[in-house]
């Protein structure tokens, strides 16, 4: 059967042909008599959703969702399969299915706890301390929301940590507080409402911890302030620490650094309580004789 002249690219009608640059939309775009064009046009059009349409099917089979069919009992087992083995990416991924497939069910509420301590295992400490709010905010009466609470913690005690605090000695007290200070409240809420849980014990060290960490970064701030001449704010900073982390092993630094700071201002009533407060219970501290040899110019 002949092709019709335009298509063929002789008819004199045509004012486009196969060697256009705007491409098979113009090669339709001639002046064909009886409706032609527009005949044609539609039977392109065809033909194009007919290609996409099979490549979307095409390319929906190929990622097929092999578990569509799973009862929630097989699905649990293979997301704690895969967490138990270390793999946290497919772990998340199979909880997110179960929950989202059988939310209200005892699998439902299991799998959203396990899916914030996949989060956690797999560094997304943000994610992790989502779906443990959301845990307790669906299901405040579960048997195992104080393990809610604790996964918070955890995940902001680890949140302020960066690649190279977690494989190299970098002191804590240069990091920002404020990871460390939502964990120490995430822990302490947790143990004023589950002064029993089993994680208690776990929470105190790492508030104990936390309060070091946190009374370790006001020195630094304090002796950041000594060394700019900022000498008013280098004792607020130490003062802090006196009145906030008593007992923390920053204290006898905090002490000199009021004694110092007090000492050049002339506010020497001030430097001697604290140099006072410092011989008495840190009898040994080398901070006494740099107190004591400073000269104020």
């Amino acid at each position: 059967m002949a092709l019709h002249p335009c298509i063929a690219g002789t008819s004199a009608f045509c004012r486009g042909s196969l060697k256009t640059k705007r491409g098979l939309v113009n090669i339709f775009a001639c002046n064909l008599p009886d409706g032609t064009s527009i005949m044609l046009n539609r039977v392109a059009v065809t033909i194009l959703a007919c290609l996409l349409i099979t490549s979307c099917s095409y390319f929906k089979g190929s990622k097929e969702d092999v578990t569509e069919d799973w009862s929630p009992e097989r699905l649990y087992a293979e997301a704690k399969g895969a967490l138990d083995s270390g793999n946290y990416p497919k772990a998340i991924e199979y909880y997110q299915k179960l929950e989202g497939r059988f939310p209200f069910g005892v699998y439902g509420q299991q799998s959203l706890l396990d899916l914030s301590y996949a989060y956690f295992k797999n560094e997304e400490t943000d994610s992790a301390v989502a779906t443990a709010e959301r845990f307790i905010k669906l299901y405040p009466q579960n048997a195992h929301v104080d393990y809610a609470y604790y996964l918070k913690g955890l995940a902001n005690f680890e949140r302020g940590k960066g690649f190279t605090e977690r494989y190299l000695p970098i002191d804590a007290a240069q990091r920002d507080p404020a990871s460390a200070l939502q964990a120490f409240q995430d822990f302490s809420e947790m143990l004023r409402l589950f002064p029993d849980s089993e994680y208690a014990d776990d929470a105190k060290q790492r508030m104990v911890h936390l309060r070091n960490q946190l009374a370790d970064h006001e020195v630094y701030v304090a002796n950041y302030y000594m060394r700019r001449g900022a000498y008013v704010a280098a004792a607020n900073r130490a003062s802090y620490v006196i009145e906030k982390y008593p007992k923390t092993p920053a204290v006898p630094d905090a002490l000199v650094i009021m004694a110092k700071a007090y000492k050049i201002l002339e506010m020497n009533d001030l430097s001697d309580d604290a140099l006072r407060v410092l011989e008495i219970n840190y009898p040994n501290h080398p901070g006494i004789f740099e107190v004591k040899e400073l000269e104020v110019k």
